[in-house]
């Protein structure tokens, strides 16, 4: 049976198998109100697409290293999740829940090196997939069912917005806007201030500089409402930062939080 590529698996994901019409025919697929997997997961990657609704919950930042991806922040310290209990349960209905937590155990992945092709795999390790009696079938006679359609659709449509989020992260960084963020919080009756770094963040000053036909790129491209998506959302750190103490989840001050 082939197997998709097991090196650096993406969040989340523990294995990857092609699904298959022969090996996995009586495979059916049982809806979850629990993703035990987000319980103490604080960030979590969007894309460009998931901005304008992101930022009215969570503060969107940017991972540090070479290849910088955009994070939507469920805390702010490693291990704490504002929005999800203990068991994956969604605390508040009232929460938009990205696009890469509703695709898990999903994945478009290349098979062979060689080829641009991609299969559909899923993590055989997710409890929501198997030889269940009950649940949505996801072959019916041999051949994909309407559900798997729609997992394969929501995937290519995933896909597709990954690659105009790396456009985005690449105009970012070819314009020279990054620069690593800070965030401090000073809570009233607090000695210290709580000051959170390790992200990136768009520099507000060097995108007030930019020339007149940099500036026309971004707004022709649509970059711009993005980045004052993304700029906005910052707000959201003291939101998160108070759901924190209100659970009795906020470190010693001055913590350096790594995203």
């Amino acid at each position: 049976m082939a197997t998709a590529p097991q090196q650096q698996l993406p969040l989340f994901y523990n294995q990857l198998e092609p699904l298959s019409s022969q090996v996995h025919g009586d495979y059916r697929v049982r809806v979850a109100d629990t993703a035990k997997f987000l319980a103490e997961q604080h960030a979590v990657p969007v894309t460009v697409e998931e901005f304008p609704l992101v930022q009215r919950y969570m503060p969107i930042v940017f991972s540090v290293g070479d290849d910088p991806v955009p994070l939507a922040l469920m805390g702010l310290n490693e291990g704490v999740n504002t929005f999800f209990d203990e068991t994956g349960k969604l605390i508040d209905p009232n929460f938009y829940v990205p696009a890469y937590i509703r695709r898990y155990p999903y994945l478009l992945a290349r098979l062979r090196p060689e080829s641009d092709e991609l299969s559909l795999c899923f993590d055989p390790t997710a409890d929501t997939i198997g030889q269940f009696e009950d649940g949505e079938p996801l072959f019916v006679d041999g051949q994909p069912s309407d559900f798997t359609k729609g997992i394969l659709q929501f995937n290519e449509q995933f896909e597709q917005a990954g690659a105009r989020t790396s456009m985005f992260m690449k105009d970012l960084k070819d314009m020279g806007l990054l620069m690593d963020g800070e965030v401090t919080i000073q809570p009233e009756g607090a000695a210290q201030p709580f000051i959170y770094r390790g992200f990136l963040m768009v520099d507000e000053a060097k995108l007030n500089e930019l020339r007149g036909d940099q500036l026309r790129k971004i707004v022709q491209n649509g970059m711009l409402p993005l980045i004052y998506a993304h700029l906005f959302s910052l707000s959201q750190m003291r939101d998160i930062f108070g759901r924190q103490m209100r659970m009795g989840k906020v470190p010693q001050p001055q913590l350096v939080a790594p995203m």
